[in-house]
């Protein structure tokens, strides 16, 4: 290595150096930390005392709550991130046709609520799906259809939820309409003369050209699902009971509760430990199949 190549490598970390300090500090040594504490019982206001694996065997064996927040957690993951991909990709596809005027007030409207806090985006909600006094409920019994208790009732609980989550489906529609734009036009015309109509072209031509963009959504989105905490800790009324009956029980809420509600800070990490597992597995389940449904234009 020359004294100029020295030279510009030292400037070149030193540049860089606020982030390699920031990613040391605020990353790899939490995860180190999270990773002893995870085989240690730790209650933050003492030391830790070291007990091997007995929080993971407790989290499997002894502690009912764990399969249960799992489930629920798995619930809104594989039902409301294939929702969200849906209906993401059905509004793109409407703000795409060049027959709609207006697109850019439309794509606006449909982008907003994306730009809305969550915390005021769930208030709102918990007060128009209010069984008791709110507007939802009001318009089917004026239509007379019957007027489900939402967040109040465990069956509905965690659709709710879900209705929620598509509220706030314009960054996952933007996305797609990048996608849609990025088509070689010269295909829909191939598929014109060959007589196909809109729906054998969105089937045959739309969704596997976009499906690198569905692939990019769907990590995205299940590692979303599985960390989901604000809206239910405000809908339980700011508490981790997960109430109605358990239902809205998430991980995440439940790693809270244990880590800073109960204090069990090793038995925590311990979650967030299997979390971090389970995630890293559906990721590379689904990036091992994506070679069967992803298809790239080149």
């Amino acid at each position: 290595m020359t004294k100029r190549t020295r030279r510009q490598l030292v400037t070149g970390l030193l540049f860089i150096s606020p982030w390699i300090l920031g990613f040391l500090a605020l990353t790899v040594y939490p995860a180190g930390a999270s990773a002893y504490y995870s085989l240690t019982q730790y209650n933050v206001l003492g030391s830790p005392h070291w007990v091997g694996v007995a929080n993971y065997s407790r989290l499997f064996t002894a502690d009912p709550n764990f399969p249960l927040s799992l489930a629920n957690t798995a619930y809104l993951a594989f039902v409301g991130v294939p929702l969200q991909l849906l209906v993401g990709l059905v509004a793109a596809i409407l703000l795409d046709q060049k027959v709609l005027k207006a697109k850019g007030v439309f794509r606006t409207a449909y982008f907003l609520p994306t730009l809305m806090p969550i915390v005021a985006s769930t208030v709102l909600f918990i007060w128009i799906l209010n069984p008791q006094y709110g507007i939802v409920d009001d318009l089917l019994g004026l239509v007379r259809l019957p007027q489900p208790g939402w967040f109040a009732d465990p069956t509905w609980a965690k659709p709710s939820v879900i209705l929620l989550s598509l509220w706030g489906i314009g960054t996952t529609m933007v996305i797609y309409l990048a996608g849609l734009q990025g088509i070689n036009p010269e295909l829909y015309e191939a598929a014109d003369i060959d007589g196909a109509a809109w729906l054998h072209k969105t089937l045959h031509v739309t969704i596997p050209l976009v499906s690198p963009v569905t692939l990019f959504n769907l990590v995205v989105g299940l590692i979303g699902a599985f960390q989901v905490f604000a809206p239910l800790y405000l809908i339980g009324g700011n508490g981790t009971s997960g109430s109605p009956e358990g239902s809205l029980l998430l991980y995440a809420l439940y790693l809270y509760a244990n880590a800073f509600q109960y204090l069990q800070m090793g038995y925590a990490s311990a979650m967030a430990w299997i979390l971090f597992v389970i995630i890293m597995i559906l990721t590379v389940l689904v990036m091992r199949t994506s070679r069967w449904w992803t298809h790239y234009e080149a």
